[in-house]
């Protein structure tokens, strides 16, 4: 298994922040403890909610064809 760490950073509304070359994270709105962020990425890097991903791994295990 790959080793993990997190990177913990602090942006205010409209900064960004670079995930390699490709995926770029912008805060775009903050209400009380809400953030909204927004994604740029290529079509084919697919993002999800975190249960979501899990949801279509499990189906994915179970055999079941994953749709979104």
């Amino acid at each position: 298994m790959t080793k993990q760490g997190m990177l913990v950073l602090s942006r205010q509304r409209n900064e960004s922040i670079m995930i390699g070359d490709l995926v770029k994270v912008t805060v775009v709105d903050i209400r009380g403890d809400k953030v909204r962020i927004g994604f740029t990425a290529p079509i084919q890097v697919p993002i999800h909610r975190q249960e979501v991903y899990e949801a279509f791994k499990r189906q994915k295990a179970r055999g079941r064809k994953v749709t979104e």
